[in-house]
């Protein structure tokens, strides 16, 4: 779990506090398909995989989740994003998560997830994989 006064997972440059913090520790809803996309890969740099399964669409969302303690994510380049903003009810965003293995090897998840807003929420539906 990260401090306050660390720098956030995500990238945007802020505090863990100021950014994914809110939505994690303090149950704040992310305004935006982005602000949720981020807060999700900040969920599984921390495992917070409670987290992740709550924002999750429940007709996608699996039973149980583990989050994977030999790998650890370093970097999230977001590469495009279409809707998702606070008025839109569906949106989508491109990322690149970078991560590294416990055996010191590295790799990237190349996504472009979808995301639905239902009752002011928004949840992450799917994912497909680029190259």
């Amino acid at each position: 779990m990260s401090e306050d006064d660390d720098r956030c997972p995500c990238g945007t440059g802020e505090t863990y506090g100021e950014c994914c913090g809110r939505y994690l520790a303090d149950g704040r809803r992310a305004p935006t398909a982005e602000a949720l996309m981020r807060s999700r890969y900040t969920g599984f740099a921390t495992g917070a995989a409670h987290y992740l399964l709550v924002t999750w669409h429940p007709s996608t969302r699996p039973d149980l989740l583990d989050v994977d303690d030999e790998m650890s994510w370093y970097r999230l380049d977001v590469v495009r994003k279409d809707a998702g903003g606070p008025w839109d009810d569906a949106g989508t965003v491109e990322f690149v998560a970078h991560y590294r293995l416990a055996d010191g090897r590295r790799g990237r998840l190349h996504e472009t997830s979808r995301f639905v807003r239902e009752d002011g929420r928004w949840l992450y539906v799917d994912g497909g994989i680029g190259s």
